[in-house]
């Protein structure tokens, strides 16, 4: 979008019409310096590095150091993404954080990262739908931007530090996961761009293919709990690639049904990198060309609500989106929950 489309007779003149069409405005990404490779993480686990690599096709991942905060990846990457998009910090709307390893479980982690970027009176909350959670929260700020806040912007971040999390002598958890942000700044666009279709599902009958037992008021994360190791992360691998392979083509159609776009109309596919061979896995599945699927996975693992806009910014670096490419963002995550996304760019 140029500074003439961001004017305010431009967003006046894009507010006549209702839906306001939005579309992305702005990108940003941050990992942590400290790069975590498989050899650490044999020392941890006991793994071989040749096994990680073959059963996950990740080489290294980062972490944060410890005692930082998720809400200061947040910050970064939001702050990157607000520098891309103009002067939409100047009519920021709301900001939206998905994770689900927040600072602390009050307040919202997106209050702190409205702190952190000095933007204080805009509305800002936390949306936790797991490795989903950017397109969930993605969804929220489209829909509150197109129908109550004609011509203002958002901010939504995917923020997750997983390492947090880890049991390091866990090879199946360990060897996937690391931690990052990444950040869209989301606004006015003319009609035929922006956000063209939506599908997002949820289903809580396997929630415990993912999760974090203890922690809250289901389970206190008391020495017990913690004795019992139900404060880190577990996951069971299988019935989370089956949910994966038999759920992300459904939500992907469905999304590509409402734009009234096909497979072969999309330029790229923004996938959530659960892992590089999840993500050749669901590419085959589809039944597209593997160039046209970008991946972050085998140098940043799993970071979870992080990973398609993390994956986004660094893609558009790489090779920017053109105007008019359609794209496709989609991915599972814990609960179990899916997404899709299709959007056109501008």
């Amino acid at each position: 979008m140029t500074a003439a489309d961001r004017s305010p007779t431009r967003r006046a003149e894009l507010s006549m019409d209702t839906p306001q069409p939005i579309g992305i405005v702005g990108l940003g990404a941050h990992v942590p310096p400290d790069v975590v490779d498989n050899a650490r993480i044999a020392a941890w686990s006991g793994a071989d590095p040749a096994w990680i690599e073959e059963r996950t096709g990740i080489t290294e991942r980062r972490y944060a150091a410890p005692g930082t905060r998720t809400s200061r990846l947040a910050a970064e990457a939001a702050a990157q993404a607000l520098r891309e998009s103009g002067d939409a910090a100047a009519d920021l709307g709301v900001l939206i954080v998905a994770t689900s390893t927040p600072d602390q479980p009050q307040p919202s982690t997106a209050v702190l990262t409205q702190q952190e970027l000095g933007l204080s009176d805009v509305p800002s909350f936390d949306v936790n739908a797991v490795c989903s959670g950017f397109l969930y929260a993605f969804a929220v700020a489209e829909s509150m931007l197109g129908h109550r806040m004609p011509g203002r912007y958002g901010l939504v971040v995917g923020a997750d530090l997983y390492s947090s999390l880890m049991d390091r002598t866990d090879r199946r958890t360990v060897s996937l996961f690391g931690d990052g942000a990444g950040a869209a700044v989301l606004g006015p666009v003319p009609h035929g761009y922006g956000l063209r279709g939506l599908e997002l599902q949820a289903h809580g009958e396997y929630r415990d293919y993912v999760e974090v037992v203890a922690g809250g008021t289901r389970k206190p994360s008391d020495a017990a709990a913690r004795e019992a190791g139900e404060h880190f992360f577990r996951m069971q691998g299988r019935p989370v690639r089956d949910y994966a392979l038999r759920t992300l083509p459904k939500v992907i159609a469905a999304a590509l049904d409402q734009a009234g776009l096909g497979l072969h109309d999309v330029g790229r596919f923004i996938l959530h990198q659960a892992n590089t061979r999840l993500v050749e896995a669901c590419v085959a599945e589809l039944g597209v060309d593997p160039a046209r699927v970008p991946l972050t996975a085998p140098v940043f693992g799993n970071t979870a609500a992080a990973s398609i806009p993390l994956t986004l910014a660094t893609e558009h670096h790489r090779r920017p989106f053109a105007r008019g490419e359609h794209l496709v963002l989609a991915g599972v995550g814990g609960g179990m929950t899916a997404g899709a996304a299709v959007l056109t760019w501008y």
